[in-house]
């Protein structure tokens, strides 16, 4: 008998460059079984496909052992942030109103 296929993508957005890949992987496969069929690990030795975090259209994946993929999901491949959004718009603020106090 033939094994069904699907067709899915992986995506990762390093700091320096982005990759986007179709894949192809027998239905039924996991989450994590198509990031590893994939063969984004070849490009970015950097990931550990193993335990990073997940989501499949912008929607975290709680357990990507578990999570069976759908035809033309897009799984996205999640990577620590290097400033704490809030931080930044609090320093952003207070900059602001240094300079506007400056100004009277």
């Amino acid at each position: 008998m033939v094994e069904s296929v699907i067709e899915i993508e992986v995506v990762y957005a390093a700091v320096d460059r982005q990759a986007l890949l179709s894949a192809a992987v027998p239905a039924g496969s996991t989450v994590r079984a198509a990031l590893l069929a994939s063969g984004i690990g070849a490009e970015f030795a950097e990931l550990d496909l193993a335990t990073c975090p997940v989501g499949i259209f912008g929607k975290v994946i709680a357990d990507a052992d578990t999570r069976v993929v759908q035809a033309g999901d897009r799984i996205e491949i999640y990577r620590p942030l290097l400033a704490d959004p809030k931080e930044v718009r609090r320093l952003r603020a207070a900059k602001a109103a240094e300079a506007k106090a400056r100004n009277q």
